[in-house]
């Protein structure tokens, strides 16, 4: 077999330290030599490390995504190196047969002889939004749980708040939870807090806030209450950080943000997860691929056992479901007409990924040329196929009983 890099280093990274194999290829009939030497994960070891490498004029590294561990050795050697970050399920060694050791020199024979792809890591501009904005969906979530104990709480005072109103959290439902954290239990004084169309629900919330509310409650009341003021001031914090750090991206963001269904927040998970440099992948293809949005390929002796989708980010794939079920909702666009027409076959779980592969697609597209979302119609599959379009129409109205004859319209001529 080829080798592709003569001098091809492996990295085994571990918590505490890293086993490097050094793997220098012989030439004619000089045997290929490789060594294995064990290094710290502290800073001063890595860069110690990064001389060591320098010395024995290594031209790739090769090390596996463990953890976060893979960072700090990744961060520092990317620059003097063409460093090569795979996948551990593209790399397993054999059962049996796995050492730290053995990982490292196995890393180091694929890596010489181009066995490996590396893994997309961008650069540290997107490297530090990307930061951000995986921040911000942790602390959403985190927020949200905090919302659901409170509602579990209510439940427990039999306080039926959120059968009523859709978010307990809101103007009206924070001025109710006060009240009564304060120590008001009359129902009809704390349904009279309602606002706006709230307000046409006041006998519905009298009879929701009669419970048995009491002074315990109220503390663990606060208790959430308080979690979910601190997490919202932080999210706020964070979205602030996330604008001045995008800003140089912002006319990518515009872009995106004219798909239908895709919000600013989106926009901002799709750039940082992708990177927004599109020459990282060959083809649309690649990117849905990448994305997980494609069927996955597992076909032995001609029969295909499954075509599940493959994991992919789920930071994006959560972004990009957020976008296919919003799209879906909107009026008179193609990505509505497509989710329509594959759920009313397929289910809504299937509708949902193929919107998101249309969306990558579409964005892959843009992206690489610089050009806003063209919406191709809601009526794209009848322009598509007319003829099919009619006889389905005709079809329907013969099954309700109607005689259809139909007289061809011709063109006004302006």
């Amino acid at each position: 077999m080829d080798v592709v890099h003569p001098r091809c280093a492996g990295v085994d990274v571990s918590k505490r330290d890293a086993k490097v194999c050094v793997r220098i290829a012989g030439a004619g009939r000089r045997k290929t030599v490789a060594t294995v030497t064990t290094w710290g994960s502290m800073t001063n070891q890595v860069l110690a490390l990064r001389d060591h490498l320098r010395d024995q004029q290594v031209t790739l590294v090769v090390m596996e995504a463990t953890g976060d561990f893979w960072k700090p050795f990744y961060y520092v050697l990317e620059d003097d190196f063409e460093v090569m970050l795979v996948n551990p399920r593209h790399v397993k060694n054999l059962p049996g047969r796995k050492t730290d050791v053995s990982d490292a020199a196995w890393l180091a024979d694929l890596g010489a002889h181009g066995l490996v792809r590396g893994s997309l890591v961008p650069p540290e501009p997107i490297r530090q939004l990307r930061d951000l904005t995986r921040a911000r969906s942790a602390l959403v979530r985190e927020r949200a749980r905090q919302v659901q104990r409170l509602q579990k709480l209510l439940e427990d005072a039999g306080i039926k708040l959120s059968s009523v109103a859709t978010d307990i959290t809101g103007v009206s439902g924070r001025a109710m939870l006060e009240a009564m954290i304060a120590g008001e239990r009359d129902p009809e004084v704390l349904a009279d807090l309602a606002k706006q169309r709230l307000r046409n629900k006041i006998p519905a919330l009298t009879e929701a806030l009669t419970g048995r509310f009491t002074e315990h409650h109220g503390f663990l009341a606060r208790t959430y209450l308080n979690l979910i003021d601190q997490h919202t001031a932080a999210i706020e914090d964070i979205n602030a950080r996330i604008e001045v750090v995008i800003a140089p991206f912002a006319p990518i963001r515009d872009l995106l943000v004219s798909i239908p269904g895709v919000s600013i927040t989106v926009a901002d998970v799709i750039i940082a997860e992708t990177g927004a440099d599109m020459s990282a992948f060959p083809t649309a293809g690649h990117l849905a691929s990448w994305a997980g949005t494609c069927p996955g390929s597992n076909e032995s002796a001609g029969r295909v056992k499954s075509t599940h989708t493959r994991p992919g980010n789920p930071y994006l794939k959560g972004a990009l479901g957020i976008a296919s079920l919003a799209a879906s909702r909107t009026r008179d666009t193609y990505l509505a007409a497509k989710y329509r027409r594959i759920a009313s076959r397929r289910g809504p779980m299937k509708a949902i990924v193929a919107l998101e592969h249309s969306m990558l697609i579409a964005i892959w597209h843009m992206l690489t040329d610089g050009t806003f979302y063209q919406d191709p119609g809601a009526d794209y599959y009848s322009r598509l196929k007319p003829e099919r379009a009619k006889n389905r129409a005709v079809d329907q109205l013969r099954h309700l009983g109607y005689h259809v004859e139909l007289t061809e319209v011709q063109p006004s001529v302006a």
